[in-house]
């Protein structure tokens, strides 16, 4: 399949694989680039610009084809070495990053020098356009259904890639509720040129992590996650637990007053005993609504080809038979 998106990033199929804390490691990145997708590896996940380096190394020696990096500004007290890093995906020879957060404008001349290309998350037009004016060169549309910080706007891809279509000039990719062929070609039918996933993308045989989180998401329903965080502006969609419950009963009864200080004990540190360790009820995790379509833990290469297949025989075959 050839879009905008395949030929920007040198790809086979138009499918990105999202940055995820503590889930976008080598081997998984490696594992959807080899089977024809987009690859990323979560820089921030590296506590270090030099751990980072190392693992963009062990990416390389798994893999020929294109992978990316994950790179999310954050407002801090103690920011992480931002220029440390930069160097490091430059360095490593690293030809696509994904930025998130704050506006990355400032580290986009060091990266387009380089040959870099920048595909920004944005979970709104606004913002969206924003990215393309300071010369990013796709846009990730996170909807309201995403895992993780779905924004404050509350609007779902339906709305929200449509609208995207209609004001950029820019490729852009669909986040939030991707899971299979389907949904590709949903994405493509409203303007899309292609889909990033994250959720679908743990229940993997790849993706490193305990199996006790594959094991969640695949129990889960579309019913089965909750917004966390709402009151600080920092909404987060995670899967529904203890944790989750605890936060937010927090949010209830201090309303206004709440701090992140009150809800540190949920969400401070807490990936690496959840990820690594599979103690899923130690704080709260981001997941997608997208849960409730993940029924197996393929391989990443089983996952790939059935998707493009799906959307193969949707394109030719239902669609093309509805045409009179």
């Amino acid at each position: 399949m050839k879009t905008r998106i395949t030929e920007l990033f040198g790809i086979e199929h138009p499918i990105i694989q999202g940055g995820m804390h503590h889930v976008g490691l080598a081997e998984l990145a490696a594992a959807v680039s080899n089977a024809g997708g987009l690859g990323i590896i979560t820089g921030l996940t590296q506590r270090t610009p030099e751990l980072l380096a190392r693992e963009i190394a062990r990416c390389r020696a798994m893999t020929d084809k294109p992978f990316g990096v994950n790179l999310t500004f954050l407002p801090s007290v103690n920011p992480p070495d931002y220029p440390g890093y930069v160097k490091a995906i430059i360095d490593g020879g690293v030809k696509v990053v994904e930025t998130a957060g704050n506006n990355p404008q400032k580290w986009l001349p060091a990266l387009k020098d380089a040959g870099i290309k920048v595909i920004h998350k944005c979970t709104s037009v606004r913002h969206a356009l924003k990215a393309q004016a300071i010369g990013c060169d796709a846009i990730s549309v996170d909807g309201f259904e995403c895992g993780g910080h779905p924004g404050e706007d509350d609007v779902p891809n339906f709305i929200l890639l449509p609208r995207a279509a209609d004001e950029l000039k820019i490729p852009f990719v669909a986040s939030g509720g991707m899971a299979d062929g389907r949904s590709l070609v949903a994405a493509l039918a409203l303007g899309a040129e292609g889909i990033n996933m994250g959720t679908r993308f743990i229940a993997t045989q790849e993706a490193p992590v305990h199996d006790n989180v594959k094991r969640a998401i695949v129990a889960a329903s579309e019913l089965d996650t909750r917004l966390v965080m709402r009151p600080l502006r920092n909404t987060e969609r995670v899967l529904t637990n203890p944790a989750t419950e605890r936060l937010l009963q927090k949010e209830r009864e201090l309303g206004a007053a709440i701090t992140f200080a009150d809800i540190a004990p949920e969400v401070a540190g807490v990936y690496p005993r959840i990820m690594q360790q599979g103690e899923m009820e130690a704080g709260v995790w981001s997941c997608g609504m997208v849960a409730g379509l993940i029924r197996d833990v393929p391989t990443v290469q089983q996952l790939i080809d059935s998707i493009m297949a799906q959307a193969n025989a949707l394109i030719s075959e239902r669609l093309a038979g509805m045409l009179r």
